[in-house]
């Protein structure tokens, strides 16, 4: 599962020979973006045992909010708690910006005026309400059905959202004045002085990525962001993959937007690795800058695999087995009471998965437990669920 951004037919320039250097893709940039930061910042907040590296910072920011800004944040949380409200990259959704967030964060807010109240409340809805992308669907201002069903998911997260959608629903402009000032208030609670500390270390994370991109190319960049990107090329064409545990496509060659692809980087992200891949919106990847072992994320498939291999009684009485000493496939065999093919197929099974290595002593194979990716397991899956 991924999701993918199709990049055929994006102007790439060739390096110049001799130069050493790999070919130059102009509308793939690499830029900050302080609304972007809040969202995940925010989200820290609301989630806390999401962002273990950052619990020093919500201590401290939690304790400090004032009862009105925080009561006011839990009417809106569905924007950023449980997944990330596109409205918090409005800079996608104006062609004129081309693909380049606001040097300021009232510079965003300013951007996410300009949004049509149909694209604002669609984007604010699309995440909060849990409506996947496929393909373009009419706005909840102006379908009946979809209407309805914004209200009956919002039902579900609690009575502070099911009225903030009601509100957005029946008054939008309204509403939209409303989340400006909120996040105006944090910007003015705790946030600038957040910003200040970290947008040092995201500009000069994008600067890097983009000189990179200019000498070795986009293959060799992205690996450098995470492991859990990666590019495809073949006769279908390019496409940039996120392995995450949802299918998704966009492109970036979409004329209503103009051509390119965002990368924006952030401090508080990790482990989320998000992909704004929404129809009519210019794809941005949001990417974590540092955070434990960021580049070496398990594939979400070898993840699936390997939860599969334990998910079976018999390989986990193996497993047991095996994490202490290295044993034999007949050993195992006598000791379970099976016969020796069938060990050999749920070792097979743990194999596949990388949970086993082997090793040759004489003409006896000893199969083993690899204890260090077991003890990686739950990380990796909170790493994969959450990305």
């Amino acid at each position: 599962m991924s999701v993918s951004i199709d990049i055929t037919g994006l102007p790439a320039t060739g390096a110049p020979p001799g130069s050493g250097r790999a070919e130059s893709w102009g509308n793939i940039v690499f830029h900050t973006s302080p609304l972007a930061e809040l969202s995940v910042a925010l989200h820290a907040l609301a989630e806390p045992d999401h962002h273990p590296g950052v619990q020093g910072w919500v201590t401290v920011t939690t304790t400090s909010l004032g009862p009105d800004l925080a009561d006011r944040l839990v009417q809106a949380d569905f924007l950023w708690r449980h997944l990330f409200s596109d409205i918090f990259l409005p800079f996608a959704g104006l062609p004129d910006r081309a693909g380049r967030p606001g040097a300021t964060i009232h510079e965003e807010l300013d951007d996410l005026d300009r949004l049509s109240d149909e694209r604002f409340v669609g984007a604010a809805l699309e995440f909060g309400c849990g409506s996947p992308y496929a393909g373009v669907v009419p706005s909840p201002l102006v379908d009946r059905a979809r209407h309805d069903l914004a209200l009956e998911l919002a039902a579900g997260r609690g009575p502070e959202q099911l009225g903030f959608t009601r509100r957005l629903l029946e008054d939008p402009p309204a509403v939209r004045t409303w989340v400006r000032r909120l996040l105006e208030d944090c910007d003015e609670a705790f946030f600038a002085d957040t910003w200040r500390r970290v947008r040092t270390q995201l500009a000069a994370d994008a600067r890097h990525r983009t000189e990179l991109l200019r000498r070795k190319g986009l293959r060799e960049t992205l690996e450098s962001i995470s492991a859990a990107l990666s590019l495809t090329e073949g006769p279908d064409g390019t496409r940039i993959e996120a392995d995450k545990l949802i299918h998704g496509s966009t492109t970036a060659t979409d004329p209503a937007v103009g051509p390119g692809v965002t990368f924006v980087p952030s401090y508080f992200g990790w482990p989320h690795l998000t992909v704004l891949h929404a129809p009519g919106w210019r794809p941005v990847v949001h990417y974590p800058v540092g955070g434990p072992d960021p580049l070496r994320p398990a594939p979400v498939e070898l993840l699936e695999r390997r939860l599969d291999a334990l998910a079976h009684p018999v390989r986990v009485r193996l497993c047991r087995n095996i994490a202490r000493s290295p044993q034999t496939t007949s050993e195992l065999a006598h000791a379970h009471g099976l016969s020796a093919p069938e060990v050999s197929r749920h070792l097979a099974v743990l194999k596949k998965a990388g949970l086993v290595t082997t090793r040759r002593r004489g003409r006896y194979v000893l199969h083993q437990l690899d204890v260090a990716v077991v003890a990686r397991l739950g990380s990796d899956f909170l790493e994969g669920i959450l990305r």
